[in-house]
């Protein structure tokens, strides 16, 4: 067990608030989030040294992975106790929208799409994440996909495969190449890349992920999993013909049945192509 798995356990053990269940509940988050940590590269850590960067760290990577902001808040409460029993109260903001974790309502019909400002994009000093970061916005990559991205083998006729390794689940995908825009930044990504991925060869996964973390950070460039969300939004409308309700398009009980049918089709093409399961997820995105 690594020092932070065994330190939470133990701070769990001298503190035994609430039921048995919600103990079960709140050891499991810690043990996870202290391996969520180990994985984000703070591999020397100790309860007692939770900061401010580990908490952008772990919600940084939870919005990644299109958490509910219900989960999320779950585990920010976790954080919170955690802080707590350490004397480090103010390490975690009190107020979940300062994190851009809004309520618990599952769907909004509001955007929250970002596009890549090619002013700060340029002053992004690695050529390696300048790509990732197009190839997010070309194609909803999550960061990770976008780090590991390999164009030599992405690469198809008329769509791009995703690695196993490289997604969420480890579950492979295809997504379709139909816009200039995604052309030209595969064949950029070819010429940097060659034969391999977008992570240089001197560095491993952890240490480009870290960089792009502090890059990214640097230059202003925030909110870049709303790069998923304007995809999205650009898909829907481009599958249906109109707008989705998160950019004032017609909801739901507004479209006619025939309409209805080409929503459903539009939203399950877009789920997949985000490396979702459930078509309901397409909700947080589009609205619904």
């Amino acid at each position: 067990m690594k020092d932070l798995n065994y330190q939470l356990k133990s701070l769990c053990e001298r503190n035994q608030d609430g039921s048995r269940s919600t103990q079960a509940d709140r050891f499991q988050l810690l043990q996870t989030m202290a391996n969520h940590l180990n994985e984000l590269g703070y591999r020397r850590m100790e309860a007692k040294s939770l900061k401010p960067k580990h908490i952008d760290a772990l919600v940084d990577k939870y919005l990644e992975e299109d958490l509910t902001p219900g989960t999320i808040k779950n585990r920010l409460a976790v954080l919170r106790w955690w802080a707590e029993k350490i004397g480090k109260q103010n390490v975690v903001a009190k107020d979940n929208a300062y994190y851009g974790i809004d309520s618990r309502v599952f769907v909004t019909n509001v955007s929250k799409a970002r596009d890549l400002d090619k002013e700060l994009l340029a002053k992004i000093s690695d050529p390696h994440l300048r790509i990732s970061l197009e190839l997010q916005k070309a194609f909803g990559l999550r960061r990770e996909e976008a780090i590991k991205f390999s164009p030599d083998y992405a690469g198809q006729n008329n769509y791009i495969r995703l690695k196993s390794t490289w997604c969420k689940g480890g579950r492979a995908r295809e997504i379709p190449i139909r816009t200039d825009e995604q052309k030209d930044v595969l064949n950029r990504a070819q010429l940097l890349a060659g034969k391999g991925s977008l992570i240089p060869t001197h560095l491993v996964y952890i240490q480009q992920m870290r960089l792009y973390e502090r890059e990214t950070q640097k230059v202003g460039l925030s909110k870049l999993h709303g790069l998923r969300h304007r995809y999205a939004q650009q898909r829907y409308q481009a599958l249906t013909g109109w707008s989705s309700p998160a950019c004032g398009g017609p909801i739901r009980t507004e479209l006619s049945e025939d309409e209805r049918a080409n929503d459903t089709v539009a939203r399950y093409a877009i789920s997949q192509e985000l490396g979702h399961e459930r078509e309901q997820i397409t909700a947080v995105y589009l609205g619904r």
